[in-house]
Parts: structure tokens; sequence; C-alpha cells
């Protein structure tokens, strides 16, 4: 583990840093508490700080509370004091310092009070650990580990806040599977799901770092292309189609043919509003490109008006053949 040590007395700063290092720490030593804070101030390894009370300029109680209030991994903090009156104690802790440990110390009490350091800086990152599971848990779609319904829609409205903020354009690409009944009445449920796991690679491989994709339910899913002109998402949702479309899904001695609906709604200026209308007016544009044959792209330019009027739809049908 890395542990910062701060202390004025040279000897003291030497003889501490050699008996870490003895113990398999990581020591970064500093002299006072200014090029300690210089060093800490955006280091996220250093998870462990002993520091003297007295120091020159700022003192350990100050570096102690810009430790509590620095972002980032909890930083485990042992004061080593000369100071035993129960006041100055509780300023201690109040400062956020975790332990103290009154000098002259006893080299075998401090080995026991680091290591109870280390066991509560790795509880706190098997907590750490276990939130972040949960909330990729909440968020992601079991089958295709993509992003499931309730995330990608928080995706959009986040998408949404932006693109009216910056005064980016917003598109959406809502596809769905065409005759996806039929692959798993033909081939079984089990060939259907590794379909469903094959479409959202490819689709995951066609996106940009910052575009969004989720499962929006079923067969369905969800693209939310953001600071994107029409006709970038027109060329990419008919990359896509191509893509799909290449080759079929081999799942075992099965080979499944796929190909995509895909309705687009763009949004040239995007204004804070409900994220329905705008995934109302991608979906009307899935179902004219099912109505056209299925395997087919189509286009609906959406505009946000007010709460009672909603929006206004200007359709645009895109040939399966357009050139990216």
């Amino acid at each position: 583990m890395d542990v910062l040590v701060v202390d004025d007395d040279a000897l003291a700063l030497e003889a501490l840093t050699a008996h870490l290092r003895h113990w398999g720490h990581t020591v970064l030593p500093f002299p006072d508490a200014e090029s300690a804070w210089r060093a800490l101030e955006h280091s996220t390894d250093v998870r462990m700080a002993i520091l003297d009370w007295m120091l020159p300029g700022m003192t350990g109680i100050e570096l102690c509370r810009r430790i509590r209030d620095k972002e980032g991994p909890y930083v485990y903090t042992l004061l080593l004091t000369g100071r035993s009156e129960r006041g100055d104690l509780l300023a201690g802790f109040e400062a956020g310092a975790d332990d103290y440990l009154t000098k002259p110390y006893d080299w075998d009490e401090l080995r026991v009070r680091v290591r109870a350091g280390e066991r509560i800086v790795r509880l706190q990152n098997e907590l750490i650990s276990a939130r972040e599971a949960l909330r990729t848990q909440a968020m992601q779609d079991p089958l295709t580990k993509i992003l499931n319904h309730g995330a990608i829609v928080d995706a959009l409205n986040a998408e949404i806040d932006r693109a009216e903020r910056e005064s980016h354009p917003l598109a959406l690409i809502l596809l769905d599977i065409d005759h996806f009944k039929d692959v798993n009445d033909t081939f079984g449920h089990l060939v259907g799901d590794e379909v469903l796991r094959e479409v959202a690679r490819r689709l995951r491989n066609c996106l940009r770092s910052y575009d969004s994709l989720g499962r929006y339910g079923g067969e369905e899913f969800l693209v939310v292309l953001p600071n994107i002109e029409r006709n970038q998402a027109v060329s990419l949702a008919q990359r896509i189609r191509r893509i799909i479309a290449s080759q079929p899904v081999r799942v075992g001695d099965s080979s499944v043919p796929i190909t995509l609906s895909q309705g687009i709604a763009t949004w040239d200026r995007p204004r804070k509003s409900p994220s329905d209308p705008l995934i109302g007016a991608a979906d009307r544009a899935l179902y004219a490109a099912k109505a056209a044959g299925r395997d087919a792209v189509r286009l609906v330019r959406f505009e946000f008006i007010d709460p009672d009027s909603q929006e206004v739809e200007i359709p645009s049908g895109i040939p399966p053949e357009l050139p990216d």
C-alpha cells in the first residue's frame, strides 16, 4: 500500500520510512505539509497518511482536513503527536483523523495501528467494488450486457439536457430484429438469446465511444447519438443495416440470417423536454421501415413545440441502398 509520511524531524522521518518499507509498503516521505499536499492533491494511489501533528507552516491537523475534503478513494489518516489532552485529541478526530499515536511511540504498536488501517482500507475497497457491481447490475441488461431499458432512457434524458446546454443536434435510432419470433420458433429460445447477444455486439462495434446503446425491450434496441448531423445518422444506420445483414449468426450447427428495421429521429435544435415524444417519433419511423418491407431505414425530423401540441414531424423516406 502507498503510505504518505510527513515529519519535519529528518531522523524521525528516515526511521519511519525505513520501518514502513521493511513492512512492505511504498512510502512517500515529506518534511512539510505543503509539499505533501501538492503530491497528494491529484493522487489516487495513496491510501494511508501518517502525519506529525506539529509541522512548520501548515500543521498536520490542517493537512488532515484537506485530505478529508479531497475527492477520491478514502485515505486512512494516523496522527503522531506529543499531545495527550482530551481536547487536543478531540480536535484531531474532528479534523478527520482515524487514529493517533502518542510520541515517543513503540514500533510494534505503530505496526499494529498500520495493520488496522490496512484492514479498513481493504474493507472499503471491497465495499466500493460491491457497490459498483450492484450499480452495474442495476443498469445492465443481463443477457446482452448493454444498458437496460431504464438506463438507456436515463442516458437519453441526460443527452437531451446536454444537447440543449451545448446547442448540439441529437439523434435516436430505434432498431428491431426482423421476424425475431420466427427465429425463436424455428431455432429455439437459446439460439434466439445468442442472436440478441451477437446483434448487441455488432451494434456496439459500429458506434462511437460516447454513443449509448441499450436494449429497449424484447428484440428492440435503442441507440442515442449525441452531436450528430442528420446525414451522419442516416449513414450510420445504413452501415449498421449492411453489417447485420452481411453474415448470418452462427450458433452451433445453426446459421441464422438476420436483418434489422430502423427508425431514426433527428433533432436539430434540442431543448429540455420529455424523452417520450422523441422515442415515439423514432418508433413511428421504425413502423414505416417495417411497412416498407423490413431490412430498411426510415427517418423522421423531430421538433418539440410545447406540452400541448408536443411535436411536429417531417417524415423523410430513405431508400435502403442510400450510400454512406
